[in-house]
């Protein structure tokens, strides 16, 4: 038997898994790019207005620490500054999680060392993770390719295969963490906090003068491929590089360590208890998820923050462009209607936290760890509260920090700010209530509520872009929110958005009473 056997099996194993989520994944980071030609088109229809957009955004520093310099004036050159960051962030985030899952979650459950008592190689269940990262991420490469064909082949081809190799460098960098590592929890944590690292290093690269730390990121990489402006296509063997490098590491540790285990032992636990609550424990797991979750919204505050008075700079006397920012933020002036889109960016970005947060649930149902602590002195009610707890309490924090951090920045009264960055709180909770439901009473579906924390995203960010009608944007519930700051305060849509959240938790803690334990 070869160390390689037993891959194809695999392979179609963690296709079927993920038969849900990968599409998805696929669609919303290809989509995001490939329908970002239509409405930039429409925001800059000529050649002139292009050429303003591109001059004026290379000049402010803000915009290229958030977006990169701009290298032309085409339409694909747009749609490249405007998505291809975000679009390599989001196939790294993709990723590093499909590589954790097969490798790491999955000795982490045991379910690896059943499926290795039979014929399959040591190396079959890695090989079989990242051609599965693969997959998805050639099929990100191939919906930007074919939807940005329009604006030049060459230059879709090179934008594509620079989000999806920007993906794989981290698929390789996910499977080198998940051999030395003995958590999944940690594996994800320490690639995203690479990624995160490396977001970094491009925006103070792109910010400043000195354009080394941009190619010291590979997330920089992806913008150096420079698509429809020249394309740079010799720095895709340089992804292609890194990608053979970290994927022999990973090859190389994989061999030499047993099933289980990590090239990083965990640390030993104190002599003696030192959690008493199922609070506490819920706290000990999620503390270092929300610490980072605020440290970013912090910092994110900062950035948009500066960005603010630049707003008027962003937007010139295009009217088109002008009319978006207030669809999403309101009619009372560019910059409050900047403002108030971004408050609701976040807001929109804090419902991924408090669906992970409350998915913690699953996980620790999943991976056995529940039963154990359910089986003392603590009630069912009482373990899932302890999560719930930091999941909505942590959400308030985040947009605390995001309007903390918005207000440092911009340096005005930041009463207001606060005030719209806690508006959004309703409507995250009702996206948190949801995966409450889904987890008492559905819990086979409890993913689901990623999906619908996602098109409540899409709605919002690029539904305003696209000139959606009412009627589709209504369907999120951010789309019932007052546009603060600016705007007057409506307490009814806020109550009754807060009314259904309560709902919706009472209803999955009465279906988690009722259900037997997941194994």
């Amino acid at each position: 038997m070869s160390a390689l056997t037993g891959t194809g099996t695999l392979t179609r194993l963690a296709l079927r898994r993920d038969r849900l989520m990968l599409p998805l994944w696929t669609v919303v980071v290809g989509g995001m790019v490939a329908s970002g030609s239509g409405s930039l088109k429409a925001l800059y229809d000529t050649p002139a207005k292009r050429a303003d957009v591109a001059a004026s955004m290379t000049a402010n520093s803000s915009m290229r620490s958030l977006y990169g310099p701009v290298f032309g004036d085409s339409t694909g050159a747009l749609v490249a500054w405007r998505f291809a960051t975000f679009a390599a962030v989001l196939a790294a985030v993709m990723s590093l999680i499909i590589v954790v899952r097969h490798t790491r979650e999955e000795e982490e459950t045991g379910r690896q060392e059943m499926l290795s008592a039979a014929r399959v190689g040591r190396r079959a269940p890695l090989t079989a993770a990242l051609l599965t990262a693969l997959v998805a991420n050639a099929a990100v490469a191939l919906i930007i390719t074919a939807g940005l064909s329009g604006e030049g082949v060459a230059g879709a081809l090179a934008l594509g295969l620079a989000v999806g190799g920007t993906g794989m460098v981290f698929a390789t960098m996910a499977a080198i963490v998940a051999q030395l590592t003995e958590s999944a929890r940690l594996a994800k944590g320490l690639t995203a906090a690479v990624l995160g690292l490396a977001f970094v290093l491009r925006a103070a690269g792109d910010a400043g003068d000195s354009r080394a730390l941009t190619w010291l990121s590979p997330v920089g990489w992806a913008e150096n491929v420079r698509a429809f402006a020249g394309e740079r296509w010799w720095v895709l063997p340089l992804m292609a590089g890194a990608v053979a490098v970290q994927g022999t590491v990973a090859y190389a540790l994989a061999g030499r360590r047993d099933v289980g285990m990590g090239f990083l032992p965990a640390r030993p636990g104190p002599a003696s208890g030192r959690i008493a609550t199922a609070g506490g424990l819920a706290w000990r797991l999620q503390r270092g998820s929300l610490l980072g979750w605020t440290l970013g919204f912090l910092v994110a505050g900062v950035v948009f923050g500066g960005m603010v008075e630049g707003a008027s700079d962003l937007v010139g006397d295009n009217e088109q462009a002008r009319q978006i920012f207030e669809r999403m933020g309101g009619q009372s002036g560019l910059e409050n209607a900047f403002l108030a889109a971004m408050v609701g960016l976040f807001g929109m970005v804090a419902a991924l936290y408090v669906v992970g947060s409350v998915l913690r649930l699953y996980g620790e149902e999943t991976s056995q760890r529940a039963e154990p602590v359910l089986g003392c002195a603590v009630g069912r009610l009482r373990w899932a509260a302890g999560h719930l707890v930091i999941a909505f309490g942590g959400a308030a924090l985040l947009m605390v920090a995001a309007g903390a951090g918005l207000t440092l920045s911009y340096g005005r009264d930041g009463g207001p700010v606060l005030g719209a960055a806690l508006a959004q709180l309703p409507a995250i909770w009702v996206l948190g209530g949801l995966a409450v439901l889904l987890h008492g009473a559905f819990p086979k579906a409890a993913v689901a509520a990623w999906g619908v924390a996602g098109l409540c995203l899409v709605l919002g960010w690029i539904g305003p872009a696209l000139d959606l009608p009412q009627a589709a944007l209504d369907l999120s519930p951010y789309g019932h929110l007052p546009k603060l700051p600016g705007a007057e305060m409506s307490w009814t849509p806020v109550l009754l958005l807060a009314a259904l959240a309560a709902a919706l938790v009472a209803g999955g803690l009465a279906g988690l009473r009722r259900r037997d334990v997941l194994t």
